[in-house]
């Protein structure tokens, strides 16, 4: 029989999101060294995982506050698929903890340890993993089960992509087990958020590193909990992400709604806000399950998440979303920038184009509901392009449905961490009225760097959403203000101060600017005007010239005089055309949103050629100069070690003597 491994260690105390940081790390050093190389291999390994082990804790708690009340509890998972069962250490000892069948926690484990090598993989492979696949699919039929629960789908979902155990060795498997074990909710000590779930992101945010297809599912944290406060979602409200990836703008809209609800929250309140009010879409098969793990391990219970392709409607698997409306309150979102779709996606919209992120914007124009807001990261070319007819049309229809309120440059580079170094925008609308107003921010000044990421500071707020004071802004953000002698004792206008101000006085500064976009429509029709009306006069002489053409065919007129007419026809027409395109190129460059900062402060060299040459030849004599002095410093150490060489000699022959 195989030797028993001892392994009833007691849960260590993980205070902080560093040391829990750190203790997953050292899961994950395991896996790297047993098949698991990359990111893209061990965070999905080590996410089902780790789903097995909250959802066991889950449950356990979920059934003693059921018997408390009296209440009955019906488990997604039963013996021996439980985590207690074949995962959790095992122990002969009397204090070791009782599955609710009595037996010690582990015994599964332990039976498939003694039977031999390769007993526990056996087990996982050719047991574990069909029943939790078959939890909400049935294998016979492929179909979906009409009797599942909402958890055995989730769990499902969440397992559907693992096919078998990708670590190669049981001993290290175990070594895995034993040490997810450890990660326990009553052995976390978090005051706000629970921890785990911030690791977990850490872990996600590998995916997305330079190099990695990653990178397309991962936004910034950071830029996501700005968005998230400037919209400031609540309870109620449906929040709605048709490209949701990881789920990171779900999981820290939870995060938001949870805070202000407190820890004094009704039941019934907690209850819609982990089950009825997070919905998304993601479409690629490794991403998914990762999604809706991190959803549970945020604390949203029910994740309502539908697999396919957005745009096309093609869905893969849609049981998690039938209680979805079909519009949303809140829509949070990243479109994938530069992506290029099919004629089959293409079709389902109005103004057809093969560029993602445009076609991602009709879609949340029809599944935003009335007086509902979105907050969407949009890459610099959507905001300026004017050449492309469904770019002008798309940003047309934003602006004549919804109310445009504020766009936020972005510096560049913030997405580089996640494999992206496109130049990006933040744009706030709420739909239902025209946009009249639009309220600019520009962050680009801020320097970037893999080192310096760009955080909620320089939005100016503080986790809570609130607005943080001048003396803790980041340096970054606010050296070049603080620099200029003109803003002596001025605060700094953050975008967090000055986002209750939008769109009027008190909210432009250096930074920040408003564009009466109601007068520049007006101006663009003034112009366009004239070109229109003589564009009209110009067709009414083309409709003359036609009868014309017509009476001299009738009366067979000489052929030069029908050649003429007709080369008078196709010059007027070409002129209407002309002026035409003249109106529409107005017209187009209404809808140029990008976003230049009418009040930055740019250095101008106002020297003559003359100056800028007498500077150059200073500084050829200051460099000159320290030249001249490094080579006398260098002579003179030179010279001193020469003389010392020489004097060694006469020293060692004089200390010879005196031995």
């Amino acid at each position: 029989m195989a030797r028993r491994k001892k392994t009833n260690k007691a849960p260590k105390a993980i205070a902080s999101t560093q040391s829990l940081s750190a203790f997953v790390k050292g899961i994950c050093d395991i896996m790297r060294r047993s098949n698991c190389a990359s990111a893209l291999q061990y965070v999905p390994e080590l996410t089902w995982i780790l789903f097995l082990r909250i959802l066991d804790a889950q449950e356990a708690r979920d059934q003693e506050k059921a018997e408390v009340v009296g209440a009955s509890f019906t488990p997604a998972l039963r013996a021996p698929y439980r985590w207690q069962d074949w995962a959790a250490p095992w122990s002969e000892k009397p204090e070791h903890p009782k599955t609710p069948e009595g037996k010690p926690f582990g015994w599964k484990r332990q039976k498939l340890f003694a039977a031999g090598d390769g007993k526990l993989f056996d087990f996982i492979n050719k047991e574990l993993l069909p029943h939790l696949h078959s939890l909400d699919v049935d294998p016979r039929t492929n179909l979906s089960k009409p009797g599942a629960t909402p958890k055995q789908r989730i769990i499902g979902r969440i397992m559907t992509a693992v096919e078998k155990v990708r670590v190669d060795s049981e001993t290290n498997l175990r070594d895995i087990l034993d040490l997810v074990h450890e990660i326990s909710i009553d052995h976390i000590d978090d005051t706000h958020f629970f921890t785990l779930s911030q690791v977990y992101e850490d872990l996600l945010l590998k995916m997305g590193e330079k190099n990695s297809d990653g990178g397309q599912f991962f936004t910034p944290r950071e830029v996501i909990r700005a968005m998230v406060h400037t919209v400031d979602p609540q309870l109620g409200q449906t929040v709605y992400d048709p490209c949701c990836g990881t789920g990171g703008f779900l999981a820290i809209a939870y995060e938001h709604i949870a805070r202000k609800l407190g820890g004094q929250a009704r039941s019934k309140d907690i209850d819609t806000l982990k089950h009825d009010t997070f919905f998304g879409r993601e479409k690629e098969n490794l991403v998914l399950p990762i999604a809706l793990a991190n959803l549970v391990l945020h604390g949203i219970d029910q994740p309502n998440l539908w697999h396919g392709n957005s745009l096309t409607r093609r869905a893969a698997y849609g049981a998690l979303f039938e209680k979805a409306p079909k519009q949303f309150d809140v829509i949070l979102a990243n479109p994938p920038f530069g992506g290029k779709e099919g004629k089959d996606a293409q079709k389902n919209f109005a103004f057809e184009t093969s560029s993602t992120q445009v076609l991602f914007v009709q879609d949340i124009l029809a599944e935003l509901a009335d007086g509902g807001t979105c907050a969407i990261v949009l890459d610099e070319g959507l905001l300026f392009r004017t050449n492309e007819s469904a770019f002008v049309e798309t940003k047309r229809k934003l602006l004549d449905e919804c109310d445009l309120w504020a766009i936020v440059s972005l510096p560049g580079g913030v997405f580089s961490a996640a494999g992206a170094g496109v130049k990006t925008n933040l744009l706030f609308f709420t739909k239902g009225k025209k946009t009249e107003r639009i309220w600019y921010y520009d962050l680009s000044h801020v320097k970037m760097g893999k080192k310096t990421p760009l955080t909620l500071a320089h939005f100016g707020f503080g986790k809570a959403g609130d607005v943080l004071p001048e003396a803790q802004l980041p340096a970054t953000l606010s050296a070049e203000w603080s620099a200029d002698e003109a803003n002596a004792g001025k605060p700094f206008p953050s975008y967090a101060t000055l986002l209750p101000h939008r769109g009027i006085p008190q909210g432009d500064s250096r930074y920040s600017w408003t564009v009466d976009f109601a007068a520049r429509r007006a101006e663009a029709r003034a112009k366009m005007q004239p070109l229109l009306d003589q564009s009209t006069a110009t067709r009414a002489k083309v409709v003359d010239l036609k009868e014309r053409l017509k009476r001299l065919k009738k009366d067979k007129a000489p052929k030069s005089e029908i050649t003429a007419v007709e080369a008078r026809i196709r010059e007027q027409d070409k002129a209407a055309r002309d002026l035409e395109a003249e109106a529409a190129g107005i017209d187009a460059q209404v809808f140029d949103l990008k976003a230049v900062n009418p009040n930055a402060v740019t250095k101008v060299d106002d020297r003559t050629p003359m100056q800028i040459i007498q500077n150059i030849e200073a500084q050829g004599r200051i460099v000159a100069q320290a030249l001249s002095r490094l080579n006398a410093l260098l002579a003179a150490e030179e010279l001193v070690d020469n003389d010392s060489s020489m004097k060694e000699p006469a020293v060692a022959i004089r200390a010879g003597t005196r031995s």
